[in-house]
């Protein structure tokens, strides 16, 4: 008789900070919160970490950062950081704020503050690939966001300057598209992060402005804008994120209270927000996210422990915060992801 093994993931908390080593990963449970802090990297990111993500597989890690090459990407797995990748052959223009993979892995993108304002590369088991030609039609200014749609046909750009949105077609192997037409209702102001509900119908960005959130429906270019839900807080919206089951979206924001959370139903946009947590974070935010589990939600901030977690129930909305890590980034956060790896 064969034996049925089971193989448990791990979850883990990446945060993107100002200070060496600049990135700082956590294990993370969802009952219990943090564990005992990684090891470094032994290449640390060179310069302040302004944002983070990992691979869907969850076997490699990537940290925009302020110092050139600017991109610094790991091998990751349940033992920590493997050896730094080589730096793409051709450097991002300046630093971004977020790096993204697209949802089959073959692909990684990365905003900038300097024109062009977009990079993208093939990502191969070796690291970078040879940088993708800028898109025909040039995103207009600093790029503040940057997301894959879920089929991969797609990729969104947030940036500062109107249209403050702007999205293109992506073909894996060839690259930038076609740019789309804008929607009929810009975001008020600015974009920042910018994400896709789990199935492709629906894109939202967090901007400044009259209300912190914009999102439409989807479906081969941009639908009708939803309308704003009755109560929103906070003058900008910095990080944006929908669960992986797509039924709630988490908002970060400038102003107080610095966490606006709503319950989303596609084709009918945005609910009733969610009550405040007990403890809010002491400054404003400028990134979030959901755990994989959609069972917990962090940000990070200017203000210690820089990484603020709560247990997340849809439908409900915050739980008691989390005991803060042992050791914790020495100062501003800046980029906050979650994976589950084995």
């Amino acid at each position: 008789m064969a034996l049925s093994i089971n193989v448990l993931k791990k979850q883990f908390i990446a945060i993107a900070h100002d200070d060496a080593p600049n990135v700082s990963v956590y294990p993370w449970n969802d009952s219990t919160g943090y564990g005992t802090k990684v090891a470094d990297p032994a290449t640390a990111p060179t310069g302040n970490g302004t944002g983070v993500g990992f691979s869907p597989s969850g076997n490699a890690i990537c940290v925009n950062h302020q110092i050139s090459p600017f991109l610094s990407a790991y091998p990751w797995s349940s033992s920590g950081f493997g050896s730094k990748y080589a730096n793409p052959g051709t450097l991002p223009f300046g630093f971004g704020r977020t790096v993204n993979w697209s949802n089959s892995g073959a692909d990684i993108a990365a905003c900038s503050d300097a024109s062009l304002f977009v990079v993208a590369y093939p990502w191969t088991t070796s690291g970078f690939g040879s940088k993708y030609a800028n898109p025909a039609t040039a995103v207009v200014n600093e790029g503040r966001g940057i997301s894959f749609k879920p089929s991969d046909d797609a990729i969104a750009v947030a940036h500062s300057t109107s249209p403050f949105i702007s999205l293109y077609a992506w073909t894996s192997g060839t690259g930038w598209g076609s740019r789309y037409s804008n929607p009929a209702t810009l975001p008020s102001d600015n974009g920042f992060s910018i994400y896709w509900n789990p199935t492709g119908t629906d894109v939202g960005v967090a901007n400044s402005g009259a209300f912190p959130i914009t999102v439409y429906p989807w479906s081969s270019g941009f639908g009708t804008k939803y309308a704003n839900p009755a109560a929103g807080f906070g003058l900008t919206g910095q990080g944006f994120k929908f669960t992986a089951k797509g039924t709630d979206v988490g908002i970060c924001t400038f102003g107080t209270p610095n966490l606006n959370y709503y319950p989303f139903t596609s084709g009918t946009g945005l609910g009733s927000r969610y009550s405040n947590p007990a403890s809010l974070p002491g400054s404003s935010c400028v990134s979030m996210n959901f755990s994989v589990t959609d069972l917990a939600t962090a940000v990070v901030n200017g203000t210690s422990p820089r990484v603020h977690a709560y247990p997340w129930t849809s439908g409900t909305g915050f739980g008691t915060k989390y005991a803060n890590p042992a050791t914790t980034p020495g100062t501003s956060g800046r980029g906050v992801a979650f994976i589950s790896t084995n």
